[in-house]
């Protein structure tokens, strides 16, 4: 029975290492095609020019596989053991995004991913695909219709039973299984994610600029950043936590079971200044197996010379004046600015 089918999929789904597993349809996102055109209209997708080129298939799930009849959602809990925040009251160390600390989670999630989806064939038959954020795939919307979360006031998914810290995958299938319900939004009158963000990249409650965002900025965006933005980066290098961290909701978070998503020591509170003098060789040594490693050597070291120029520690000048000559262009005009800062 495909309601038997269902109860054996969410016990498999755990045994593998997910902590959520719900079900929705690929066409119970219908608020998704509006909002992202507004999004990509405001020019809020920055240099992301992916969101636009395929807005059609980001926009409707079903539109991406017209085949599928059900997409299962997962989600796999990260939640740090530290406290995220702690990090930012000491500017002379690197402040590095909880789930870039250890081995990157696109692949761990692909393969639990990959495993549910060859039980599910074996079982049942059917086609699946699968995808983990590289995909265009609304994933938190999906989310959301499925039951594992809302998205809070920050358009981040959060959960009653996982927090904020959690990993999203899917695995979308011809199968027709017994869907669950969408969760409502229980953020209520809260704004403490909207209120802690450094940039002010949330123009309103539910609505993100990624221009503003230090996430964006320090992963996605190419180039020098915006002079007023880089002084309120602080010394956040790879992503920023801030707005999950704050989350009133993490008290009920359950603990991470993948031992690989627990920081590596030297990860938690980096030194700036020895981050500043890596080349292309040892930032690839450093963090191989990192998500970090795709922004390259040269824009990670961008994001380190900001942190440097925000340290207020005249100790750093040193780093910084050592890569006025660098190579890469926007190295050097990070390098500049992190010196007349400190000087």
């Amino acid at each position: 029975m495909i309601s038997d089918l269902k109860d054996r999929l969410v016990t498999q789904a755990h045994e593998i290492g997910f902590d959520a597993c719900r079900v929705c349809r690929p066409w119970d996102v219908p608020q998704v095609p509006e909002r992202l055109a507004t999004f990509v209209e405001k020019e809020r997708h920055g240099q992301m020019g992916w969101m636009a080129e395929r807005m059609h298939w980001r926009g409707n799930p079903a539109a991406l596989w017209p085949e599928a009849r059900s997409v299962i959602m997962l989600g796999e809990s990260y939640t740090p053991e530290h406290d995220p925040l702690e990090i930012l009251k000491h500017p002379d160390r690197g402040a590095i995004s909880v789930y870039a600390q250890n081995k990157d989670y696109h692949d761990m999630v692909k393969k639990r991913l990959k495993r549910l989806a060859r039980w599910l064939i074996a079982d049942s038959g059917g086609e699946v695909k699968v995808f983990v954020d590289t995909a265009p795939v609304p994933e938190k919307p999906l989310g959301a219709a499925a039951g594992l979360g809302w998205q809070g006031k920050h358009t981040n998914l959060v959960s009653r039973q996982l927090g904020s810290w959690f990993f999203l995958g899917s695995v979308f299938t011809t199968l027709e299984l017994p869907e669950d319900k969408g969760e409502v939004d229980h953020c209520g009158s809260c704004r403490s994610c909207l209120d802690i963000c450094p940039t002010k990249a949330f123009p309103a409650p539910y609505q993100i600029d990624a221009r503003r965002c230090i996430s964006y900025l320090t992963i996605e965006h190419k180039g020098p950043v915006e002079e007023d933005l880089r002084k309120l980066m602080g010394n956040r290098i790879y992503g920023c936590d801030d707005c999950l961290a704050v989350c009133p909701w993490n008290k009920f978070a359950i603990d991470a079971r993948e031992l690989r998503y627990a920081a590596r020591e030297e990860l938690k509170a980096p030194s700036l200044a020895e981050l500043a003098a890596l080349d292309d060789a040892a930032f690839r040594t450093l963090f191989s197996g990192s998500p970090i490693k795709r922004i390259g050597r040269d824009r990670f070291v961008r994001n380190v010379l900001y942190a440097i120029g925000n340290s207020e520690d005249p100790s750093l000048r040193d780093a910084a004046q050592s890569l006025l000559d660098d190579p890469d262009a926007t190295v050097a005009d990070a390098a500049r600015w992190a010196s007349d800062r400190l000087g």
